[in-house]
């Protein structure tokens, strides 16, 4: 992936302002807000759902 020195300065600017830990969460939160997503829209469960693993996937290939 490849990003241009300005946009890195930008996101290193906004990173510092929001007090954000990552580049990641300065784009997220640049595309909700482009797109204009309400916080409700991720539900009630939002922070408590736990990550996914391969045990929990309904459809596992099986080897034949």
């Amino acid at each position: 992936m490849l990003i241009k020195k300005d946009t890195l300065k930008l996101l290193e600017k906004a990173k510092k302002i929001f007090g954000m830990k990552t580049y990641d969460e300065v784009i997220r939160l640049a595309v909700e807000k482009l797109f204009d997503v309400p916080e409700d829209m991720f539900g009630v469960d939002k922070g408590k759902i736990s990550s996914f693993k391969e045990e929990d996937r309904l459809f596992i290939d099986e080897e034949e």
